[in-house]
């Protein structure tokens, strides 16, 4: 009885400017942050459509602000054309073909349509034999149905019908498939996502063909009203992770989604650290390998970014390719990566703190070398570390804002021109320089962009706590870090798995791998039941070829004789 006086009264004053309905509802809905999903929902399903088609298309027109994409077309069904309906679309967001022969063609020389019939008949034959499209369903609420005509659906209504119905035409202009951009691979797929999510979703289930492969969506953002899906294998991802996420991505209350970006930085465990806690790929294999240890994916359209979690911390120097080579080369890579980071994050700390307070272990001959360079250097060593290292991210910086053909040559160039400069003004040693530029390079190294750009702010302060108190400091400062690391979560996986705490069934598969034939089961942390990867005795066996071979050499000599 409550509803019903509810859409009386909002039909009572069909005149009242859209504005004061949605902030009304907004204010409404953002009240309380603890207020039940379903009386959201029932305060957004109080305005209904009306039976009278002009008065449905004037409310359409007052609710966009009768704006030009929108496409009305009018046309007349029914016995002998009499009965009004109305064809509506945004153009550029459907497919005109689609639109043109699947509703407007089918609609004018349908003959089920020219016999006499009640409107809810003709309701009826349209949705069941005029439109052969696997998405129609029939609306009543009228924000819903504003919702579906700008996601791209194409809507028709029906004079003395108080429904509507609506049809997935999305289409429009898209990016196609491209390599991607990011994630550069050797060896391995060269597609990567696009800003579209049906289409990120098909390129994951190419890779993964199995009914497990489960997919939940959800709208987020008042305004933009963004798709969010989640993706994850049932069975395999632990389902209290799943809820997790689910609840997380519920309680997001904003006005707009425009990258995925928006969403991690809502959905993450600690907002105060530098180092990510969910990652990111553009990558559709990398999305299903993490999917099959368990891993939930999570899918913004509009962005070619998928987040994955949870991330853990020896996961950023991990890639893909590391699982197409041989275990031997992959291991070396990634011991690699994990010194090339280790070299970004102290680098210029360790210089600094061995140039100012220890040098006696410097080898001899290089401290008079450096003693030598430094003379008609004005600064101390932290000065110079400081000017060196801005001047470096500030040319990185601008080389990703300028345009592509000239980014990568203005930041080579300008690195070599200011360090040669700035060595003959006499302002920095030849040294520093030196040390800057393989730090620079060495961060390159790292594979996660995130982990890489949190090496280069964290450097700052083991360059500062090298220069107050030397080697004490710099231990000081990376025991600090450890300590910040063991404390971080990521939708409660310890960020330090597994090796605190310390997971020795996970152990061997951190900064090193074993390999393929040996890895048996999946990583305990956060995967559900499923645990078995593969079978046993998976190890080729080298002896048995040779055993034939032999075999047939030996066959050859007797037939010989």
């Amino acid at each position: 009885m409550l509803s019903f006086f509810k859409q009386k009264k909002n039909r009572s004053n069909p005149q009242q400017p859209k504005e004061e309905i949605y902030a009304h509802k907004q204010k409404k809905n953002r009240s309380d942050p603890q207020q039940p999903k379903e009386e959201i929902y029932a305060q957004k399903s109080s305005v209904m459509i009306d039976f009278s088609l002009s008065k449905n298309l004037e409310d359409i027109k007052r609710i966009t602000g009768n704006s030009p994409d929108i496409v009305i077309r009018k046309v007349k069904i029914g016995d002998q054309a009499k009965t009004d309906a109305a064809v509506l679309f945004v153009k550029g967001l459907v497919d005109s073909r689609a639109v043109d022969e699947f509703f407007i063609e089918s609609i004018m020389k349908s003959n089920h349509l020219q016999e006499k019939r009640t409107p809810e008949d003709l309701m009826g034959l349209i949705t069941d034999e005029v439109i052969p499209l696997g998405q129609a369903q029939s609306m009543r609420n009228q924000e819903e149905i504003v919702d579906s005509l700008m996601a791209g659906n194409t809507l028709i209504l029906i004079d003395g019908i108080d429904e509507v119905l609506t049809a997935g035409t999305q289409g429009g202009e898209k990016r196609a498939i491209q390599e991607p951009t990011t994630h550069i691979s050797i060896r391995g797929s060269k597609e990567g996502f696009t800003e579209t999510n049906e289409t990120n979703i098909a390129m994951v289930r190419r890779i993964i063909k199995s009914p497990d492969l489960w997919v939940e969506s959800m709208t987020i953002g008042q305004v933009t009203k963004t798709d969010v899906s989640i993706m994850y294998l049932k069975g395999v991802a632990k389902e209290d992770i799943v809820q997790e996420v689910r609840t997380r991505l519920n309680r997001i209350d904003i006005d707009g989604i425009l990258e995925s970006g928006y969403v991690e930085q809502l959905i993450e465990d600690q907002t105060m650290t530098p180092f990510p806690t969910i990652d990111n790929t553009e990558r559709p294999d990398m999305v299903a390998a993490n999917l099959l240890e368990g891993r939930i994916a999570i899918l913004i359209n509009g962005t070619p970014f998928v987040l994955l979690v949870p991330a853990l911390f020896v996961g950023f120097f991990q890639t893909i390719e590391d699982y197409s080579s041989r275990v031997d080369i992959a291991n070396g890579l990634r011991f690699l990566r994990v010194l090339a980071f280790f070299i970004s994050l102290v680098g210029p700390a360790l210089y600094v703190a061995a140039t100012t307070f220890h040098q006696e272990m410097i080898p001899t001959q290089l401290v008079f070398i450096i003693a030598a360079q430094r003379e008609a250097v004005p600064f101390p060593a932290v000065v110079e570390a400081l000017i060196m290292e801005l001047t470096f991210e500030i040319l990185r910086e601008a080389g990703l804002r300028l345009p592509k053909a000239i980014g990568s040559t203005v930041s080579i160039v300008g690195a070599l021109v200011i360090g040669q400069a700035a060595v003959q003004a006499g302002i920095v040693s030849p040294a520093m320089v030196i040390v800057v530029s393989v730090t620079a390079i060495a961060s390159f190294a790292t594979p996660a962009y995130g982990m890489a750009i949190s090496a280069r702010l964290i450097r700052f302060a083991f360059i500062i706590s090298a220069a107050t108190f030397g080697f004490f400091g710099l231990i000081l400062a990376f025991f600090l870090m450890i300590v910040h690391l063991c404390g971080l979560r990521s939708f409660g996986v310890p960020y330090m798995s597994p090796f605190a705490p310390f997971s020795p069934s996970d152990f061997k598969e951190t900064f090193f791998r074993r390999p393929l034939w040996a890895m048996n089961e999946r990583p305990r942390m956060a995967v559900g039941k499923n645990v078995t990867r593969q079978g046993e005795n998976q190890k080729p066996q080298p002896p048995l070829s040779r055993e034939m071979i032999m075999t047939d050499q030996k066959e050859g000599d007797t037939h010989e004789s």
